[in-house]
């Protein structure tokens, strides 16, 4: 496996840290394990649910009132070869009825964030 040094990703109003994973997988139970397998064990990441996954996602359940639906999925491509390249869904909408769109977007918020400070942080 190979992994890039973590890298400083510049946009307009935030920076991210990013690191590149290459790896080549290994045969378990006779079975090279696709990509979906991986976006399995990965899914949700620590950025959009918390860690421990678990604890953190039956928390936000429970404080969010509402089924995410597609966002923070996995959005991507996958070969006849099982290769592939995926990324997090943060900015998304879903058609509920012909008079209603849901739209879905991410927002950092972390520990010591003042969440009135955040874009739409005064929508309420």
């Amino acid at each position: 496996m190979r992994m890039t040094s973590p890298s400083s990703w510049s946009l307009p109003n935030v920076w991210h840290l990013a690191s590149d994973v290459k790896a080549e997988l290994t045969e378990v139970e006779g079975h090279v394990p696709t990509c979906l397998a991986l976006i399995n064990a990965l899914h949700p990441t620590a950025a959009v649910c918390g860690t421990p996954t678990q604890v953190a996602g039956e928390l936000i359940r429970k404080l969010e009132h509402l089924d995410r639906g597609p966002y923070a999925g996995p959005v991507g491509w996958l070969d006849a070869a099982g290769n592939g390249e995926w990324g997090i869904a943060l900015r998304g909408a879903v058609i509920e009825s012909p008079e209603t769109v849901r739209l879905y977007a991410g927002c950092g918020i972390v520990d010591g964030s003042q969440p009135e400070a955040e874009p739409g942080g005064d929508v309420g």
